[in-house]
C-alpha cells in the first residue's frame, strides 16, 4: 500500500505540472483514475503538510511554494550535477542548442538527469527525469559505446529496439554498425531517429568511475550544419570534466 500511495503522490505532482491550474477535488480524482474518497485523503494530507492549498472554496487545490522550495534544496546538493552544472551551462551557451546530461538507468534506458533549455523558440525541450531507448538516442549510443560488445547485445536484448520511424536502427548489427561509424566519426548522433526533424549529438564521461553522456540538441536544420563543431566543443568540454577527476 505504501509504494501504491507514493505513486499517487507523484502522479498528483505530474498531474498539476501538466494541467498547470488549480483543479477541483472531482476532477482531479478523474485525471488520476482513483475514487473521490482516496484522493480526497490524499489531498487532506499533501495540504497538511503544507504542499497543497486551497484557492478558494469549491474552487479547487494547487500546490504551494514548498514543493519548489524543497525541490530546489534537493537540486543544489546533487554530488554529480554540483561538479558539472558549470560545464553543462557553458556548453549551452556556446552552442544556444538544448544541453542534456544523462547516464544508464536501472531499466536499460537513458535516464535524463538534467537539461539546459536551449534560449530559442524553437528548441528541443525534453525535461529532467525522462527515459528514452537507447538505440535511438544520441545518449544512448554514447552510453553503449564504452561497453564491450556481449554487454552492449545483453543490454539491447533486454528491450525491444522500437521502430519510431523510418530512420531508427532496429537490429543489434545496425546499432553497432553506427556506433563504429560514430567512433571513427568522433560524435554519436541521433539524426531524427526518436523525434521526427531533432537531431542531437553526444559524448560520454566517465566520473569518479562512472560513466555519464553529455549531448546538444536540437532541430536538424541547426543541428546538422553544425555538427563537426559542436562535437569538437562538446569533447573538450567531456576531457575537461574527467581531467578534474
Amino acid at each position: 500500500m505504501s509504494v501504491k500511495t507514493a505513486l499517487r503522490v507523484i502522479e498528483i505532482i505530474e498531474t498539476y505540472a501538466r494541467e498547470r491550474r488549480a483543479l477541483p477535488l472531482s476532477e482531479l480524482a478523474r485525471l488520476l483514475g482513483v475514487p473521490v474518497s482516496s484522493c480526497l485523503a490524499l489531498i487532506r494530507t499533501l495540504s497538511d503538510l503544507g504542499y497543497l492549498y486551497e484557492t478558494g472554496r469549491r474552487q479547487g487545490y494547487y500546490p504551494t511554494g514548498r514543493l519548489l522550495a524543497m525541490a530546489q534544496r534537493i537540486a543544489r546538493a546533487d554530488p554529480v550535477l554540483d561538479r558539472v552544472y558549470a560545464s553543462l551551462l557553458e556548453l549551452r551557451d556556446a552552442t544556444q542548442e538544448t544541453v542534456v546530461f544523462g547516464k544508464l538507468g536501472s531499466d536499460g534506458r537513458v535516464v535524463y538527469l538534467d537539461v539546459l533549455d536551449s534560449p530559442h523558440t524553437i528548441r528541443y525541450a525534453p525535461v529532467a527525469g525522462e527515459f528514452r531507448d537507447l538505440h535511438a538516442n544520441s545518449l544512448g549510443k554514447a552510453l553503449l559505446s564504452v561497453l564491450e560488445p556481449d554487454a552492449r547485445h545483453a543490454l539491447l536484448a533486454r528491450r525491444p529496439l522500437v521502430r519510431h520511424n523510418e530512420r531508427t536502427l532496429v537490429t543489434p548489427e545496425a546499432v553497432d554498425a553506427d556506433l563504429e561509424l560514430s567512433r571513427r566519426r568522433g560524435w554519436f548522433m541521433n539524426l531524427g531517429e526518436s523525434i521526427p526533424d531533432v537531431c542531437a549529438i553526444a559524448w560520454p564521461v566517465t566520473l569518479s568511475g562512472e560513466v555519464y553522456a553529455i549531448s546538444v540538441g536540437g532541430p536538424v536544420y541547426r543541428i546538422e550544419p553544425q555538427q563537426q563543431e559542436y562535437a569538437r566543443i562538446l569533447r573538450a568540454a567531456c576531457t575537461a570534466l574527467e581531467q578534474r577527476g
